[in-house]
């Protein structure tokens, strides 16, 4: 199944749009699992296992991981296979920018290694940086068009005539030949988010930046979405995981996301 048919499937099954993002720190997983052989697993696994009926997609973040040198990696892809297990859709947001053999060689690594059903790209360096990702068909290639970092504003807010992130929207949306491009665009900015939207047509757009960034929730319910109410994944990482260091943080992630869920639909666009 592409990653397309997959999200819209579960965004459908669980009525959810909210995506919980595994950033995972050792350092605020809960003591009892720093004695197991693999605390990052287990405690992602736990993770997946409370939230798995409440969620569009998840999101592993590649620094997070890279981090903990090569057990990391290996349970960031032990991670990605406990997902598609779940048959969930899993979003590796890496963020990978090169060109020519380079940007395939990163490609291969994230969709034959990782098996990750879609990733981050950056789009400075072009559409030839991009196009090794997007050959995939059957995957999704989120590039960056307005992120919600305070630091957008060296680039991408400015540019002639139309800022830079308007220009980005509309290049990907012209270059979207195998229908599996999207965007990522912060919660931080609203308004923005809804002229993109505009201009995304059906793409699906990455929303990080609710939660612990400040981001409007109810914003990004309304403006993120196509008609259909669909194709919107919103991002909350730390305030769903992390929402508890003691015994009880299953149940805690479980129920922030659940309240989470439940104040993106009460503002989901309804078509």
């Amino acid at each position: 199944m592409s990653f397309i048919k997959s999200l819209d499937s579960t965004t459908n099954k669980n009525n959810s749009l909210l995506c919980v993002g595994l950033d995972i720190d050792l350092s605020r997983i809960p003591n009892a699992f720093l004695n197991k052989e693999d605390p990052i697993f287990d405690f992602n696994r736990e993770i997946i296992l409370a939230t798995k009926d409440l969620v569009c997609a998840y999101k592993v973040n590649s620094a997070f991981y890279e981090m903990y040198g090569m057990y990391g990696l290996e349970a960031l892809k032990q991670t990605i296979e406990y997902i598609k297990d779940q048959e969930i859709p899993v979003i590796l947001d890496a963020k990978r920018g090169d060109i020519g053999n380079t940007a395939l060689a990163y490609a291969k690594a994230v969709f034959e290694v990782y098996k990750a059903d879609a990733t981050t790209v950056n789009p400075y360096m072009g559409y030839d940086s991009i196009e090794p990702f997007a050959e995939w068909s059957n995957k999704g290639t989120f590039v960056l068009c307005l992120t919600s970092n305070p630091g957008r504003g060296d680039f991408q807010t400015i540019g002639e005539g139309e800022p830079l992130y308007i220009k980005v929207a509309k290049k990907v949306n012209e270059l979207n030949k195998n229908g599996n491009l999207g965007l990522v665009v912060g919660a931080t900015n609203p308004a923005e988010l809804k002229l993109i939207r505009e201009i995304a047509l059906d793409m699906p757009i990455l929303i990080p930046g609710i939660g612990a960034q400040g981001g409007s929730i109810e914003a990004a319910a309304k403006f993120g979405p196509n008609k259909e109410g669909m194709r919107a994944i919103i991002n909350s990482s730390r305030s769903i995981i992390y929402a508890s260091k003691g015994e009880d943080f299953k149940g805690a992630a479980k129920a922030e996301a659940r309240k989470l869920k439940d104040e993106i639909n009460k503002s989901r666009r309804a078509g």
